[in-house]
């Protein structure tokens, strides 16, 4: 009963901060952009190793780890089943320690498990390697990039922190994954169709090599660009706080978004293979397409954060999974098939702009739901063990649903199930925007 009076009677901790005026903002902006530059480098060269290259590779390392989808998927169910328990367990920590020390281990650490990866694992040695990712990416890093990213936020707008965030990860992405397919290209034979497998293994290392070496220097930057700021110690008031944002129907909701978000992300990772598989382009053209889908998430997400600024976040939430609907129901239908390379690439653009819009979103709306900043951490791991739940069970389910039914049948299958679980993301969206109106009406 004390908790609660004391809450009570505490000013709102929902109400945002006002901004900075505007020659604050002025004297700080080289600090502040360069902080923001290093959360973005950060937050994608951490995920290149787990995520980025099976995203781009995955023909090629299949082959290379001799693995099956379905083992590659159990490998992604690993790093899910680790990140559910370590998204809460990290949302804690980063309420509680440094947000600088924690970023700086976790990717060096990250950067540790592509030396595994180098000697090319067996399946079951890769699954365990997802598993210690999924350690060292969630539990050391995600909750606490979040809650820097909001902080920065603060003297500008939620929107925009986070669409900056997500659309600067996008154009490392792009480039990342360009330059990767450049080097893996040119360690090839001309004609990449008669490269042995020895061939497409070496320049398969050489890749893994430099994604390690990104990450290292990535932790080194955040070291170096990141103001230290210590959290505040938890106390028995702040606890009984966070155990009151499971009766906040917003929180349920903005969960929601995120699950149906992120399984049309997951399934991003089927463009290179679906390129090849069914429109019928070689491996390296394959694998350029699956690289020019990167290219969109910068614009979609910096441009959904910019934009929120004037429709606002729910609303433009909406919008995206419309988006997300139409497009991954075009590629479920079977409609774009052998040889329409274009009607492709029309298709993957116009679905990557819903996803990569959502993407720059779904955290952003943690103010329209009235999420207090100081239990940041908390509710992104609360958020998260929900949200990102498709990291559990989409790696397997499309696994199986590709190699049940081999070729065009397959990939039909698994759009599906995104056009499905988009659906299911646009009323979770619609009903978070009516309760979040309502909650800004005085």
């Amino acid at each position: 009963m004390r908790c609660a009076t004391l809450n009570k009677n505490a000013t709102s901790p929902a109400q945002p901060r006002p901004p900075a005026p505007a020659s604050a903002r002025r004297e700080h902006a080289p600090g502040r952009y360069l902080a923001i530059a290093a959360l973005i480098i950060a937050g994608e060269s951490i995920f290149l190793l787990p995520f980025g290259l099976a995203r781009i590779f995955r023909p090629t390392l299949l082959d290379v780890f001799h693995v099956t989808n379905l083992e590659l998927g159990a490998a992604y169910s690993a790093y899910g089943v680790v990140a559910i328990a370590a998204y809460l367990f990290g949302g804690l920590l980063a309420d509680r320690f440094a947000t600088r020390t924690m970023l700086f281990v976790a990717l060096t650490s990250t950067a540790a498990g592509g030396l595994v990866m180098m000697a090319i694992p067996s399946s079951s040695t890769l699954a365990i390697l997802y598993g210690y990712w999924g350690i060292t990416t969630i539990a050391l890093f995600w909750s606490p990039l979040i809650r820097a990213t909001r902080e920065w936020g603060l003297d500008f707008s939620q929107s925009r922190a986070f669409g900056l965030l997500e659309g600067g990860r996008g154009a490392l992405a792009a480039v990342m994954a360009s330059i990767m397919v450049f080097l893996f290209a040119a360690l090839l034979p001309e004609d990449s169709a008669t490269a042995s497998l020895a061939q497409r293994t070496d320049s398969l290392r050489q890749v893994i090599l430099l994604l390690s070496a990104i990450t290292c220097g990535a932790a080194l930057l955040i070291w170096f660009a990141l103001p230290e700021r210590k959290a505040p110690p938890r106390s028995a008031i702040s606890l009984c706080r966070d155990a009151r944002l499971f009766a906040m129907p917003s929180v349920w909701l903005q969960a929601a978004i995120i699950l149906c978000a992120y399984v049309g992300f997951k399934a991003i990772d089927d463009f290179s293979l679906y390129a090849n598989q069914v429109i019928g382009l070689n491996e390296v053209d394959a694998i350029r397409i699956g690289a020019i889908s990167l290219w969109i998430r910068p614009v979609a997400a910096t441009g959904a954060g910019y934009l929120a600024e004037r429709i606002g976040a729910p609303i433009l939430t909406v919008i995206c999974f419309v988006l997300l609907a139409v497009g991954s129901s075009v590629l479920a239908s079977g409609f774009v098939g052998a040889g329409m390379a274009w009607a492709f690439v029309l298709t993957i653009i116009f679905t990557c702009v819903g996803i990569f819009g959502l993407r720059g979103l779904y955290f952003a709306i943690m103010q329209d739901g009235g999420i207090p900043l100081e239990q940041t951490g908390f509710a992104v791991g609360l958020l998260s063990v929900i949200g990102y739940a498709p990291d559990i069970f989409m790696g397997p389910l499309m696994g199986y649903l590709l190699d049940r039914s081999p070729g065009a049948a397959g990939h039909n299958h698994v759009f599906l199930v995104v056009t499905l679980f988009a659906a299911l993301g646009l009323i979770a969206s619609y009903l978070f925007a009516q309760l979040a109106r309502r909650q800004a009406r005085p």
